[in-house]
């Protein structure tokens, strides 16, 4: 079960004789992400945001993440070797911009030899949608593909998901959840007009990087982030955050 973000904090790391880990403290983590339509990095540990940069974009991401990461580190003063765990979001996303994510991503963890969490694009959106909002409503995600159907995950208020993620067109979004409901994601306006009741969420529909990092916190101390690889869908095939991925990376849809 996920736990709503904001409750979410950090394992404590110190230095241990022989290792890499320097840093005695929180956890801090370095998460990225330029799955949708925008890009970010932060820097989280132990429930607070040591460092922040997010620009809505539908392209270009390739050319502001990395001047972003090191924008992060140098405001907090930090080097990698303070750092102990780095995250990435996996999709379902734009082809190019997750792409472009998960290559930075994992650069950073071959030269820092730190460990990298995924955590789903839909969780990650889901989670930032604020708690009024969420209360006595199901959570819809809606995630444009820059095709004919979208990647929709439904949750609870608790942010529980409700059902896997699923490649459906606008029309077929009331099959996911019933009974009163909050949409978030790029693609909210597109299927608000099939779900009657339903309200957007005042929310950005893409990831904070900061809301990334404090989601892989609490996944990563339970055992449930998600290998940093592209989260791949078929209609009928599909992997839901916090499962094990084992036989349902498809050949199928890129997520």
């Amino acid at each position: 079960m996920l736990a709503p973000a904001r409750r979410l904090r950090a394992p404590v790391i110190g230095t241990v004789t022989g290792t890499r880990l320097k840093y005695s403290g929180p956890m801090i983590i370095l998460a990225m992400d330029s799955s949708t339509s925008a890009c970010s990095a932060a820097l989280w540990a132990g429930g607070k945001v040591l460092a922040r940069r997010l620009s809505p974009m539908a392209r270009g991401q390739s050319e502001v993440l990395m001047p972003m990461v090191a924008e992060v580190m140098a405001e907090a003063g930090l080097a990698f070797a303070d750092l102990g765990l780095l995250a990435v979001t996996v999709g379902p996303g734009a082809f190019t911009g997750l792409r472009i994510g998960l290559a930075a991503a994992r650069g950073l963890a071959l030269a820092s030899g730190l460990p990298l969490a995924g955590v789903a694009t839909t969780v990650a959106v889901a989670a930032g949608v604020p708690d009024d909002e969420r209360r006595g409503r199901a959570v819809l995600v809606a995630i444009d593909s820059r095709r004919d159907e979208l990647w929709l995950q439904s949750f609870d208020a608790a942010l529980n998901p409700l059902s896997p993620i699923r490649a459906l067109r606008p029309e077929q979004a009331g099959e996911l959840v019933a009974g009163p409901l909050v949409v978030a994601g790029d693609a909210a306006a597109l299927v608000l007009p099939h779900l009657q009741g339903a309200i957007q969420a005042t929310s950005p529909g893409y990831p904070d990087a900061a809301l990334v990092a404090e989601l892989a916190a609490g996944q990563w101390s339970r055992g449930q982030s998600l290998p940093p690889e592209p989260l791949y869908l078929r209609d009928a095939d599909v992997t839901m955050p916090g499962k094990t991925m084992a036989g349902k990376i498809g050949s199928g849809k890129l997520a």
